[in-house]
């Protein structure tokens, strides 16, 4: 039996009279890429937000590897990269790496393989001294994702992992996300690129704040009768306005 590591339930989110997150049912399973996709304002950020426990659902539920969120009791187990900037800029690529493996408790041995391969998958390795404040905006990007995956997660949220990345190093980190999902690993992540969408086991298209279709990229360009998931996502978009 699959096991579903990420589980909501009418999960619903409000700011005031604005709805973000409206009644969302997710079953995400255990070894798979799940991508939320959709345009800004879709509510995507909100809904992993609202997952990890950063945000209070106004309503509904959320439970990630079987605990209730917020998910105390787990917390060392799952991994999460904030579209904003989340490292220090008065330290460096290294001391971020470590800070953050010292939060779960990493051994100095661990953390020093981890540390090397996540600096070659992002490209850094040449960096690993260099203050954070001098990197580019990019590269920064890059060094918020190795700190969401240097104590080796079970399941990791990543929110619009490769913006800013140049198409060489995307491949590169999605690469990286196929050998998590073969070691059995969750990844859950947003991007606003359709060609990377392609590459999830499951996407989940969300509008308005609801999720309006959910399928492999396959079934859902085969329901919606179009050969891209972009013409895929207008074609649901479009039928949801009606």
């Amino acid at each position: 039996m699959t096991e579903d590591v990420v589980v909501t339930n009418a999960l619903t989110k409000r700011f005031g009279e604005l709805v973000a997150v409206s009644s969302l049912d997710l079953k995400i399973s255990r070894g798979v890429v799940y991508g939320l996709i959709g345009p800004n304002g879709s509510g995507k950020t909100t809904a992993i937000k609202v997952m990890n426990g950063l945000l209070r659902a106004t309503s509904g539920s959320a439970r990630l590897l079987d605990e209730e969120v917020p998910v105390r009791g787990v917390i060392h187990r799952i991994g999460y990269m904030p579209q904003e900037m989340a490292i220090y800029t008065d330290l460096t690529v290294h001391e971020n790496l470590e800070l953050f493996a010292g939060m779960y408790s990493m051994s100095r041995g661990n953390f020093e393989g981890a540390e090397k391969d996540l600096l070659e998958m992002i490209d850094l390795a040449e960096r690993r001294d260099s203050l954070v404040a001098t990197l580019s905006g990019g590269m920064k990007h890059r060094v918020s994702l190795a700190c969401a995956l240097v104590h080796d997660p079970e399941l990791v949220f990543l929110d619009e992992p490769t913006v800013g990345v140049d198409p060489e190093l995307r491949k590169g980190f999605w690469d990286y996300f196929a050998e998590l999902k073969s070691a059995g690993k969750t990844v859950v992540l947003t991007t606003h690129y359709m060609d990377e969408a392609v590459r999830c086991d499951i996407v989940g298209m969300m509008r308005l704040g609801e999720m309006i279709a959910e399928g492999t990229p396959e079934s859902l360009m085969k329901a919606a009768g179009t050969t891209t998931l972009e013409d895929a996502f207008l074609a649901n978009a479009k039928e949801g306005s009606v």
